[in-house]
């Protein structure tokens, strides 16, 4: 995948700085084209002799090389490369990064980059834990950066936590991840709904019926099909989770009717939907404007039911648009699923149950089966749940 790619590696300012030799080593070694700009603080940690004998390029840093007027173009530079990578990154330069503030070669280069970029942070466990850095990370997010976490582990400052600049062998391979999504943009020009996370039914203004959804799968499949190109309508119940990729629009609900009235508003343009979220499927038939005292032993509560925000859709559902389900299932897994495949006429279902250590809500994994229209049935192995969302996605973007 790195084979004739053109890189440009950022190096800052930070003791790690002796890894981004490493990292030049081994992108070389994959047949990358590899141009190093270092900063000013950055030549403080490691000499561009180093560096310039293992890219087989002059390495960059000032504007102005010569007194002979010639300089170097960060505009050049952004559209030459296809892929930019900042390896360490200091908070410093997180900060101009996020503030446009361009007093170095790098920075102006970063704002020009018309490539995806990759950022790994390095610095000390309490200058990456602080909110102003976390703030900033936030933003590079937003903006469209692929942030690969930093380890944690032994600092320089003797410290333990989080703070080591990621492995090189790691950041290398998630690189290839990213120019391999690059490359395929399967989904350029769909547009998808996803719905995820629990909703909440107020029984009063302190209480709820809700359940134990955490949202991470559905988020997980929104950022897959956002870096595979859609643009995502994410609807998502009361969640503490961020989404990072600009093509990924956001909108928070509480209840599910109100995530009934986005969704139906929002299907209509869509090529596709996959409903992730646990959506409470009855609510209180009255809500108390105030807090119900405790006063017997028994509270009976009388439920309504809500709107079946996947059937609903399913029967407005147009000739190409595509719909995905979910069933969690704690008996007659795969009998229901089928049932629920063919009543809410979804193209397929995915099977799942909580019965399992490492499945259903909460974890970090998930088992899944995919139960398509044709009867077909796909068993996939117990998955981190963003390894579950790319199979998902993948099985969507076969029908799409």
């Amino acid at each position: 995948m790195l084979k004739g790619k053109k890189v440009i590696l950022g190096i800052t300012g930070s003791i790690a700085a002796y890894k981004a030799v490493y990292l030049l080593r081994l992108l070389v070694k994959e047949g990358a084209e590899v141009q190093v700009i270092i900063t000013p603080a950055g030549k403080k940690f490691i000499t561009s002799v180093t560096l310039s004998a293992l890219s087989g390029k002059p390495v960059l840093s000032e504007f102005f090389g010569n007194e002979d007027g010639t300089w170097h173009s960060h505009v050049d530079l952004g559209l030459w490369a296809d892929i930019m990578v900042i390896a360490p990154a200091t908070a410093d330069t997180m900060g101009k990064m996020v503030n446009g503030i361009c007093d170095n070669l790098l920075i102006t280069t970063y704002l020009s980059a018309k490539c995806p970029v990759v950022v790994a942070p390095a610095m000390d466990v309490d200058m990456y834990a602080h909110p102003a850095n976390q703030r900033n990370i936030d933003l590079l997010r937003r903006f469209g950066a692929h942030i690969i976490e930093p380890a944690t582990g032994e600092l320089a400052s003797g410290l333990e936590g989080k703070g080591r600049m990621e492995e090189p062998e790691l950041i290398v391979q998630r690189i290839s991840e990213i120019l391999a999504i690059e490359k395929k943009k399967s989904l350029s020009g769909k547009k998808i709904l996803v719905t995820a996370g629990p909703t909440y039914e107020n029984i009063d203004p302190v209480r709820f019926i809700g359940n134990y959804s955490s949202g991470k799968t559905g988020f997980a499949i929104a950022e897959e099909l956002a870096h595979r190109g859609a643009e995502v309508f994410l609807v998502t119940g009361p969640v503490n989770l961020k989404i990072s990729h600009p093509s990924v629009h956001r909108m928070d609900v509480v209840s599910a009717t109100a995530m009934y009235d986005i969704c139906r508003k929002l299907f209509t343009s869509c090529h596709a939907a996959v409903f992730a979220a646990a959506v409470s499927d009855y609510a209180p038939s009255d809500v108390s404007a105030e807090k119900i005292k405790r006063s017997t032993e028994d509270l009976t509560i009388h439920l309504k039911a809500n709107p079946d925000i996947a059937a609903e859709l399913g029967k407005t559902k147009k000739a190409g648009q595509v719909t995905v389900g979910f069933a969690l299932e704690t008996n007659n897994a795969e009998k229901n699923a089928r049932q629920k495949l063919a009543r809410k006429n979804f193209d397929f279902v995915v099977l799942n149950s909580p019965n399992n250590e490492g499945e259903g809500f909460m974890g970090d994994t998930n088992r899944i089966s995919i139960i398509h229209k044709d009867h077909k049935i796909e068993n996939f192995p117990l998955k981190s749940k963003q390894a579950v969302a790319v199979d998902i996605v993948s099985a969507l973007e076969k029908i799409l």
